[in-house]
């Protein structure tokens, strides 16, 4: 079974909006939000199955994307962080292993040039990311550093004459199999410091392994990096980007990009979900007219609209310059839970069905795993918010 966009609008709440958070945007973003709707309705969702199962990126959908200007929408043309945190879960909500693709390359690459650049290095580099002619990845996780990484950073970076050398690995790397340029952050061995480089992937001594046999976002790319005295020229190293504390800038924001697509992989098995229980019959009626099933439905639905107002709000403090790590962590932390239950209801409800993935479910069911573990596991952002409130840390 499969259903689109276009499916979905011959029945009452098509856009899953129950509390029509959308009327808080302008006009303006309201018809771009449709136009792009129908964008991943006729380019993305029909192809999101067929390439999940193969585990295979479909390139040729970059110009497409460059085409409809998803790029920056906050910082380059104006829009309202609500606008951008909507359009990040329409996009998972056609296919995670996609916005996940843009959250890299958007998100997490485009943003640490825009925070962590010079003016100068901007003015270099920005024009062919945002047209999207270089596709960017972002390399921070490492073999042996996740939660960690902040003060256990081992790749290494040092200062020769007018370069830079790296040496290390990286782990976890969306799009690096086939990305132009690299932010790779790694410890300064003059003075300790976690710092930022721009590093272009034809590099001698840069190789990049893809990672196999995921059970999630199998789409994307990700690869295990190596850094083999890599040589960096100087103006490659961010000009702002000289402790962990400046990575936190762009890890915040991005952190906002995460718990938006649990609020869009909720709305996909709430379209999936809903549909299956209109559509499929047993004891010779539809599934939907069953009352534990309706039950399921409304949980689904609850989630997703929780999740949304704690999302809508975060997005109008960070529109305001008001947002703080700690709610960017609770974010986090909440809304993945709530998709973690909300695709397990909506496995359940199709059964077996549930299980394959030619029924979509399975798909959205999978994919919510890796949304609950990057950027910050659950425990992390949980105990980052508990340290906000109580004053005690208690990560170590």
């Amino acid at each position: 079974m499969s259903t689109t966009a276009a499916d979905l609008n011959d029945l009452p709440y098509a856009d899953g909006d129950f509390f029509a958070f959308e009327q808080l945007l302008s006009d303006k973003e309201r018809d771009r939000l449709a136009e792009i709707r129908e964008f991943l309705a006729r380019e993305v969702r029909p192809i999101a199955v067929d390439c999940w199962n193969r585990g295979e990126f479909p390139m040729d959908l970059i110009p497409k994307l460059a085409g409809i200007d998803l790029v920056s929408p906050v910082h380059r043309q104006g829009h309202s962080n609500l606008f951008a945190g909507l359009v990040h879960a329409e996009v998972t909500r056609a296919d995670t292993s996609i916005s996940t693709f843009m959250g890299v390359h958007d998100g997490l690459f485009t943003g640490s040039i825009e925070a962590l650049a010079s003016q100068e290095q901007k003015d270099a580099w920005l024009p062919d990311i945002y047209s999207m002619k270089k596709i960017g990845a972002f390399g921070l996780t490492e073999p042996l550093g996740g939660s960690d990484v902040a003060g256990g950073t081992r790749t290494t970076a040092r200062r020769e004459g007018g370069s830079w050398i790296l040496n290390g690995e990286k782990r976890w790397i969306g799009n690096a199999t086939f990305s132009d340029w690299v932010v790779v952050y790694a410890r300064d061995l003059a003075d300790d410091k976690v710092k930022g480089f721009l590093v272009d992937t034809a590099l001698d001594g840069f190789s990049a392994s893809k990672i196999e046999n995921k059970i999630a976002l199998r789409t994307v790319q990700n690869a295990d990096i190596r850094l083999d005295n890599v040589v960096v020229p100087d103006f490659y190293k961010l000009a702002n980007a000289n402790s962990f504390r400046d990575v936190n800038k762009v890890l915040k924001v991005t952190r906002l990009g995460v718990a938006w697509q649990a609020v869009g992989q909720q709305l996909a098995a709430f379209d999936v979900a809903r549909r299956y229980a209109v559509e499929r019959h047993q004891f010779g009626r539809p599934l939907a007219s069953f009352q534990l099933v309706q039950s399921q439905l409304v949980q689904i639905l609850g989630n997703a609209v929780s999740s949304m107002g704690m999302m809508v709000r975060l997005s109008q403090l960070e529109d305001a310059g008001e947002a703080k790590d700690e709610q960017s962590a609770l974010a986090k932390a909440f809304t993945t839970a709530r998709m973690r239950e909300s695709v397990a209801i909506g496995r359940s409800l199709l059964g077996g069905n549930g299980i394959v993935t030619d029924f979509e479910m399975a798909k959205i069911f999978a994919d919510a795993e890796a949304i609950y573990s990057y950027e910050g596991t659950h425990e992390i952002n949980t105990l980052v918010t508990g340290r906000a409130i109580t004053g005690i840390s208690a990560i170590v």
